[in-house]
Protein backbone atom coordinates (compact mmCIF):
# COMPACT_ATOMS: atom_id res chain seq x y z
CA UNK A 1 0.00 0.00 0.00
CA UNK A 2 1.34 3.36 -0.59
CA UNK A 3 2.42 5.37 2.01
CA UNK A 4 -0.04 7.89 1.54
CA UNK A 5 -3.14 5.84 1.02
CA UNK A 6 -2.06 4.01 4.63
CA UNK A 7 -2.07 7.33 6.28
CA UNK A 8 -5.75 8.00 5.58
CA UNK A 9 -6.46 4.45 6.09
CA UNK A 10 -5.04 5.21 9.71
CA UNK A 11 -6.72 7.96 10.15
CA UNK A 12 -9.86 7.09 8.94
CA UNK A 13 -9.23 4.36 11.98
CA UNK A 14 -9.20 6.95 14.54
CA UNK A 15 -12.07 8.70 13.24
CA UNK A 16 -14.23 5.15 13.59
CA UNK A 17 -12.49 4.40 17.11
CA UNK A 18 -12.55 7.59 18.78
CA UNK A 19 -15.87 9.65 19.41
CA UNK A 20 -13.86 12.49 20.78
CA UNK A 21 -12.29 12.95 17.03
CA UNK A 22 -14.05 15.55 15.09
CA UNK A 23 -12.72 16.26 11.92
CA UNK A 24 -9.42 14.34 9.78
CA UNK A 25 -7.48 17.77 10.21
CA UNK A 26 -7.26 17.46 14.23
CA UNK A 27 -6.58 13.87 14.35
CA UNK A 28 -3.34 14.54 11.88
CA UNK A 29 -2.82 17.42 13.88
CA UNK A 30 -3.36 16.48 17.23
CA UNK A 31 -3.16 12.41 18.12
CA UNK A 32 0.31 11.69 18.83
CA UNK A 33 -0.75 7.62 18.76
CA UNK A 34 -1.04 8.11 14.91
CA UNK A 35 2.54 10.25 14.78
CA UNK A 36 4.04 7.71 16.80
CA UNK A 37 2.73 4.97 14.39
CA UNK A 38 3.86 6.81 11.36
CA UNK A 39 7.06 7.76 13.00
CA UNK A 40 7.73 4.16 13.19
CA UNK A 41 7.12 3.18 9.66
CA UNK A 42 9.79 4.77 8.44
CA UNK A 43 12.51 3.77 11.44
CA UNK A 44 11.32 -0.11 10.91
CA UNK A 45 11.82 0.54 6.65
CA UNK A 46 15.68 1.83 7.77
CA UNK A 47 16.00 -0.43 10.51
CA UNK A 48 14.94 -3.55 7.83
CA UNK A 49 17.44 -1.82 5.39
CA UNK A 50 20.56 -2.18 7.41
CA UNK A 51 20.74 1.40 8.85
CA UNK A 52 20.05 0.70 12.49
CA UNK A 53 21.80 3.74 14.22
CA UNK A 54 19.82 5.84 12.13
CA UNK A 55 16.48 4.15 13.08
CA UNK A 56 17.09 3.83 16.82
CA UNK A 57 17.76 7.76 16.86
CA UNK A 58 14.75 8.62 15.27
CA UNK A 59 12.99 6.05 17.21
CA UNK A 60 14.12 8.43 20.46
CA UNK A 61 13.39 11.61 18.54
CA UNK A 62 9.58 10.19 18.14
CA UNK A 63 9.21 9.22 21.53
CA UNK A 64 10.60 12.68 22.55
CA UNK A 65 7.47 14.27 20.49
CA UNK A 66 5.10 11.80 21.42
CA UNK A 67 5.55 10.39 24.49
CA UNK A 68 5.61 6.68 22.82
CA UNK A 69 8.40 4.69 22.74
CA UNK A 70 8.11 1.76 19.79
CA UNK A 71 11.47 0.07 18.82
CA UNK A 72 11.87 0.26 15.16
CA UNK A 73 12.61 -3.75 15.00
CA UNK A 74 8.94 -3.99 16.15
CA UNK A 75 6.10 -5.65 13.78
CA UNK A 76 3.42 -3.38 13.13
CA UNK A 77 0.32 -4.24 10.81
CA UNK A 78 -2.15 -1.87 9.78
CA UNK A 79 -4.79 0.34 11.56
CA UNK A 80 -2.97 -0.15 15.11
CA UNK A 81 -4.54 2.70 17.27
CA UNK A 82 -3.04 4.21 20.07
CA UNK A 83 -5.25 6.19 22.06
CA UNK A 84 -3.84 8.98 24.45
CA UNK A 85 -0.32 7.27 24.41
CA UNK A 86 1.54 8.14 26.66
CA UNK A 87 3.74 5.74 28.18
CA UNK A 88 3.18 3.58 25.69
CA UNK A 89 6.74 0.65 25.18
CA UNK A 90 6.48 -2.02 22.06
CA UNK A 91 9.30 -3.63 22.53
CA UNK A 92 12.45 -4.85 19.76
CA UNK A 93 10.80 -8.05 18.85
CA UNK A 94 6.86 -7.30 19.66
CA UNK A 95 4.44 -8.38 16.72
CA UNK A 96 1.08 -6.61 16.63
CA UNK A 97 -1.72 -7.47 14.13
CA UNK A 98 -3.76 -5.67 12.62
CA UNK A 99 -6.39 -3.38 13.97
CA UNK A 100 -5.20 -3.42 17.61
CA UNK A 101 -6.12 -0.61 20.09
CA UNK A 102 -3.76 0.33 22.69
CA UNK A 103 -4.71 2.46 25.10
CA UNK A 104 -2.29 4.92 27.77
CA UNK A 105 0.43 3.40 29.79
CA UNK A 106 0.79 -0.24 27.68
CA UNK A 107 3.57 -1.98 27.80
CA UNK A 108 4.69 -4.59 25.42
CA UNK A 109 7.74 -5.70 26.79
CA UNK A 110 10.49 -8.53 28.09
CA UNK A 111 10.98 -10.23 31.08
CA UNK A 112 14.81 -10.39 31.21
CA UNK A 113 18.03 -10.61 29.28
CA UNK A 114 17.10 -13.61 27.18
CA UNK A 115 17.77 -13.28 23.64
CA UNK A 116 15.37 -14.06 20.60
CA UNK A 117 12.08 -13.44 20.74
CA UNK A 118 11.65 -11.93 24.01
CA UNK A 119 8.31 -9.96 23.53
CA UNK A 120 4.89 -10.70 23.37
CA UNK A 121 2.46 -11.42 19.68
CA UNK A 122 -0.51 -9.62 19.75
CA UNK A 123 -2.82 -11.39 16.96
CA UNK A 124 -5.48 -8.81 14.95
CA UNK A 125 -8.37 -7.15 16.54
CA UNK A 126 -6.89 -6.98 20.19
CA UNK A 127 -8.00 -4.33 23.19
CA UNK A 128 -5.40 -3.54 25.43
CA UNK A 129 -6.67 -1.32 28.46
CA UNK A 130 -4.69 1.71 29.84
CA UNK A 131 -1.66 0.39 31.91
CA UNK A 132 -1.73 -3.01 30.92
CA UNK A 133 1.73 -5.25 30.72
CA UNK A 134 2.26 -7.65 28.93
CA UNK A 135 5.61 -9.38 29.55
CA UNK A 136 7.48 -12.07 27.75
CA UNK A 137 7.15 -14.17 24.49
CA UNK A 138 3.81 -14.77 24.60
CA UNK A 139 0.53 -14.52 22.59
CA UNK A 140 -2.27 -13.06 22.79
CA UNK A 141 -4.91 -14.24 20.55
CA UNK A 142 -7.16 -12.55 18.21
CA UNK A 143 -10.12 -10.44 19.88
CA UNK A 144 -9.16 -10.75 22.92
CA UNK A 145 -10.11 -7.56 25.73
CA UNK A 146 -6.85 -7.04 28.36
CA UNK A 147 -8.18 -5.20 31.37
CA UNK A 148 -6.40 -1.94 32.41
CA UNK A 149 -3.90 -2.05 34.70
CA UNK A 150 -3.68 -6.15 34.40
CA UNK A 151 -0.02 -7.85 34.03
CA UNK A 152 -0.24 -11.03 31.38
CA UNK A 153 2.67 -13.26 31.71
CA UNK A 154 0.97 -16.50 30.44
CA UNK A 155 -0.42 -17.35 26.24
CA UNK A 156 -3.98 -15.84 26.13
CA UNK A 157 -6.53 -17.96 23.53
CA UNK A 158 -8.36 -16.27 21.34
CA UNK A 159 -11.86 -14.98 22.26
CA UNK A 160 -10.68 -13.97 25.55
CA UNK A 161 -11.44 -11.41 28.11
CA UNK A 162 -8.47 -10.95 30.80
CA UNK A 163 -7.93 -8.76 33.84
CA UNK A 164 -5.92 -8.94 37.01
CA UNK A 165 -2.23 -9.13 38.81
CA UNK A 166 -1.68 -11.70 37.38
CA UNK A 167 -4.06 -11.84 34.09
CA UNK A 168 -7.19 -13.69 35.03
CA UNK A 169 -9.15 -15.42 31.86
CA UNK A 170 -12.91 -14.58 33.18
CA UNK A 171 -14.72 -14.76 29.42
CA UNK A 172 -14.12 -17.06 26.53
CA UNK A 173 -15.54 -17.03 23.70
CA UNK A 174 -18.57 -14.85 24.96
CA UNK A 175 -18.68 -17.78 28.17
CA UNK A 176 -17.81 -17.26 32.01
CA UNK A 177 -15.10 -19.17 32.99
CA UNK A 178 -15.20 -21.46 35.84
CA UNK A 179 -12.20 -23.88 36.85
CA UNK A 180 -13.45 -26.19 39.72
CA UNK A 181 -9.71 -28.01 39.72
CA UNK A 182 -7.82 -27.05 42.78
CA UNK A 183 -4.33 -27.59 40.52
CA UNK A 184 -5.59 -25.19 38.13
CA UNK A 185 -5.57 -22.34 40.95
CA UNK A 186 -2.20 -20.31 40.66
CA UNK A 187 -2.72 -16.77 41.72
CA UNK A 188 -2.69 -15.19 45.43
CA UNK A 189 -6.70 -14.29 45.21
CA UNK A 190 -7.77 -17.72 43.81
CA UNK A 191 -5.60 -19.63 46.37
CA UNK A 192 -7.24 -17.52 48.89
CA UNK A 193 -11.18 -18.47 47.54
CA UNK A 194 -9.72 -22.14 47.74
CA UNK A 195 -8.65 -22.03 51.33
CA UNK A 196 -11.42 -20.26 52.40
CA UNK A 197 -14.08 -23.01 50.50
CA UNK A 198 -12.35 -25.85 51.92
CA UNK A 199 -12.81 -24.79 55.38
CA UNK A 200 -16.44 -23.57 54.62
CA UNK A 201 -16.61 -27.16 53.56
CA UNK A 202 -15.18 -28.87 56.45
CA UNK A 203 -17.44 -26.60 59.11
CA UNK A 204 -20.49 -27.70 57.29
CA UNK A 205 -19.36 -31.49 57.29
CA UNK A 206 -19.18 -31.02 61.28
CA UNK A 207 -22.96 -29.48 61.83
CA UNK A 208 -23.96 -31.94 59.72
CA UNK A 209 -22.41 -34.64 61.75
CA UNK A 210 -23.90 -32.46 65.28
CA UNK A 211 -27.24 -31.21 64.09
CA UNK A 212 -28.39 -33.44 61.27
CA UNK A 213 -28.68 -32.60 57.64
CA UNK A 214 -32.08 -30.48 57.40
CA UNK A 215 -30.59 -27.52 58.01
CA UNK A 216 -27.34 -27.93 56.56
CA UNK A 217 -28.60 -28.91 53.40
CA UNK A 218 -30.19 -25.37 53.04
CA UNK A 219 -27.00 -23.64 53.90
CA UNK A 220 -24.95 -26.30 51.49
CA UNK A 221 -27.24 -25.01 48.33
CA UNK A 222 -26.86 -21.58 49.76
CA UNK A 223 -23.31 -22.02 49.88
CA UNK A 224 -23.13 -23.66 46.31
CA UNK A 225 -24.88 -20.53 44.52
CA UNK A 226 -22.38 -18.52 45.84
CA UNK A 227 -19.22 -20.85 44.75
CA UNK A 228 -20.90 -20.96 41.46
CA UNK A 229 -20.24 -16.71 40.72
CA UNK A 230 -16.54 -17.35 41.69
CA UNK A 231 -13.95 -17.47 38.81
CA UNK A 232 -11.15 -20.23 39.56
CA UNK A 233 -8.95 -18.63 36.92
CA UNK A 234 -5.98 -19.73 35.28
Amino acid sequence: MHLFERMREDVTTVLDRDPAARSRLEVYLCYPGLHAVWFHQINHTLWNRGWLFLARWLSEVSRLFTGIEIHPGARIGRRLFIDHGLGVVIGETAIVGDDVTLYQGVTLGGTGKEHGQRHPTIESNVVIGGGAKILGNITVGENCRIGAGSVVLRNVPPESTVVGVPGHIIFREGKRVVITDPKQINDPLSEALGAVATEVSKLQERVRQLEGSGTTEARSASFQRIMDDVDYQI
